[in-house]
């Protein structure tokens, strides 16, 4: 009754637009390492080790004295362990943080008297912890699988052939150990609308990491057909499907109604969404005139900026920023894009989507674990 209360309370503050940019003022940049921090204590234990069974099992310990060899070359796969074991900036566990988070914000639920509350941790059922888990695990065998080097592009100024040929052995084997231990926990938590929603998510990921290979390899030749719509479909697949049903399974083990389950696929979605803008602005916001700058071409201010001069502009600008050596210049490009309202306008879409993130969360009952959600939210649409 208290979670419904709160939901027809929430009806009354909802607008029928987007809230104001100033809603997000009260989180600084500089604050989301103690927002993560501060969220981590609400749910128990850091969830940086939430993946840590599975990382130090024997069997991925052979791999890891396998990958040791590729150490003095340029694989990728060595940064992304790298990435595992320290990286504040990007937080890579952000996604089982979140997933605990919404499970505690939601509680127990009244209408299933057969889940005993004498069970929960922190006010978190162990097969929501088991699920965030396996979000983890998931999310972590993507990432190395996307560290697998495209042969084809490799010149022997960039190394030895041999070295890539082995890290991409030990990409595809280590992402595919973790992936299978993600569906062996999967399936121990023996709930069927569970185990559907996360396999969509990782079929959404397998499709959306499709498209983006996809657009890098035609990523220089405009399209008529790109809009930010389609851009945000594709970066859904890739970044949000995976983070919204996990929130969305949190609800369905805790056996909270469909209601709840839609408010918290909407803040993961949202949340996916607003984080993926707020990086892909940052070379934007952060570089100077004159500084050294890399971006990817599908990256949000770029989709806003290549339909605001349309295919014929965006061409011309293409041409204009290449070099002779068939080079593109990022810096003179990048001069370009900042002088229309691509940056603007992708600054508005990630502050709408942390709005939207903060009206689903703001329907569930006043707790830390929702102020740390909000707090999460704002902190994706500060700059």
């Amino acid at each position: 009754m208290t979670l419904l209360r709160a939901r027809l309370s929430c009806l009354g503050s909802l607008c029928c637009g987007r809230r104001d940019i100033s809603f997000f003022t009260n989180t600084s940049p500089s604050n989301w390492s103690k927002v993560v921090s501060d969220a981590e204590k609400i749910v128990g234990y850091p969830t940086s080790f939430m993946s840590l069974r599975c990382l130090l099992s024997d069997e991925l310990s052979n791999v890891a004295m396998h990958v040791r060899k590729l150490v003095g070359t340029k694989h990728p796969l060595l940064n992304t362990a790298r990435g595992f074991v320290y990286d504040s900036k990007n937080n890579l566990q952000m996604r089982g943080l979140v997933v605990l988070l919404i499970s505690k914000a939601a509680g127990p639920s009244a209408a299933s008297p057969d889940l005993l509350q004498q069970d929960m941790v922190s006010g978190i059922y162990p097969s929501q912890r088991n699920l965030a888990e396996i979000t983890e695990l998931i999310h972590t065998a993507f990432l190395v699988h996307r560290g697998i080097v495209n042969l084809k592009e490799w010149t022997n100024s960039d190394g030895p052939l041999k070295d890539m040929q082995f890290g991409n052995k030990m990409a595809v084997l280590s992402g595919d150990f973790l992936l299978a231990n993600a569906c062996t926990g999967l399936a121990q938590l023996n709930n069927t609308k569970v185990v559907e929603l996360i396999s969509s998510a990782i079929g959404d990921l397998v499709q959306g990491i499709y498209y983006e290979n996809s657009s890098a390899v035609e990523e220089s030749c405009p399209s008529d057909d790109i809009t930010v719509a389609s851009w945000e479909e594709q970066m859904f697949l890739s970044h949000g499907a995976l983070l919204a049903k996990s929130c969305q399974a949190a609800m369905e083990l805790a056996k909270h109604d469909k209601q709840a389950q839609v408010l918290a696929y909407q803040y993961g979605k949202h949340m996916s969404l607003g984080h993926k803008m707020n990086s892909d602005l940052q070379p934007f916001l952060k570089a100077t005139a004159g500084e050294p700058v890399s971006f990817s071409l599908n990256s949000a201010p770029v989709v806003f900026h290549r339909q605001i001069v349309g295919p014929e502009g965006w061409l011309l600008q293409l041409q204009q920023a290449t070099t002779i050596g068939r080079q593109l210049d990022y810096s003179k490009l990048w001069g370009a894009i900042k002088a229309e309202k691509g940056v603007s306008s992708a600054i508005d879409l990630c502050c709408y989507h942390g709005d939207k993130a903060l009206e689903a969360i703001r329907c569930f009952p006043p707790s830390e674990a929702r102020s740390a959600l909000e707090n999460i939210a704002c902190a994706v649409a500060k700059f």
